[in-house]
């Protein structure tokens, strides 16, 4: 297993154009930090070995939709800054914006159908459940690479790169372009579970992930990451190299 697997000039350009399509400022933060039924649907192996890839799919109940709601409808809010501009911080005006939009204009359903439209699973590693996002590539020869998300970010910013990156001719793009693509969630974020100890920091995470890759059949795969997800590469990328 490697992180330096060589790769052409034109794939090295082809995900840093992708990456950078990401939004960067995306209101997409999943709220949850959990796999139990309440939240969604894991099919469990008949042996019960929970290191088994087990497909799941994300469904929040209404009730949960309304109280977060409501709970929103009832912010107390402070008084409005003395000033006309933000040199005190965020504006009353412009969070009352967004706590408006989280109350009544976000769509959480077209967002669930969303993730539900790609292929999730959910593995145990190092004793806590991982889910992630796997999307194979129609393409011989396509590269597996991993990519993981930011604070407080999820695997909803990496909408954007997935099409492009697995099907790359049908955006100009050669077939040698192509990857299998893994975006995990990282521990404690979205549908990946709560730690329940010290421990999961960066180094930790980054062995995961070399073992969800080994997991899924790829000895050798590229890493992408950005802010917390580009620390993890980064230590995935020390631990490849040969000492």
């Amino acid at each position: 297993m490697s992180k330096d697997t060589p790769q052409s000039s034109s794939r090295r350009h082809f995900v840093g154009m992708a990456a950078a399509a990401l939004a960067a400022g995306s209101l997409s933060r999943l709220a949850f930090a959990d796999t139990s039924p309440a939240i969604g649907k894991i099919t469990e192996p008949a042996n019960g070995d929970k290191t088994a890839i087990r497909p799941f799919r994300v469904h929040v109940p209404d009730s949960q939709l309304v109280d977060m709601r409501r709970r929103i409808k009832a912010t107390r809010w402070p008084d409005r800054e003395t000033v006309p501009d933000e040199s005190q911080g965020i504006q009353l005006a412009t969070i009352q914006g967004l706590a408006q939009y989280w109350a009544t204009g976000y769509d959480w359903r077209k967002c669930e159908a969303r993730l539900n439209s790609y292929p999730q699973f959910i593995t145990e590693i190092d004793g806590l459940d991982i889910h992630f996002i796997h999307v194979r590539s129609k393409h011989e020869n396509a590269m597996p690479l991993i990519v993981t998300h930011g604070w407080p970010g999820s695997v909803i910013e990496q909408f954007k790169i997935i099409d492009p990156l697995v099907n790359p001719t049908a955006y100009g793009a050669p077939a040698s372009d192509a990857f299998h693509l893994v975006i995990p969630s990282l521990p404690g974020y979205g549908f990946s579970a709560r730690p329940t100890t010290t421990g999961w920091g960066p180094e930790r995470t980054a062995r995961a992930w070399v073992t969800l890759m080994k997991r899924l059949g790829y000895e050798r795969f590229a890493s992408q990451g950005g802010d917390l997800g580009g620390i993890v590469t980064n230590i995935m990328a020390k631990q490849a190299r040969p000492n």
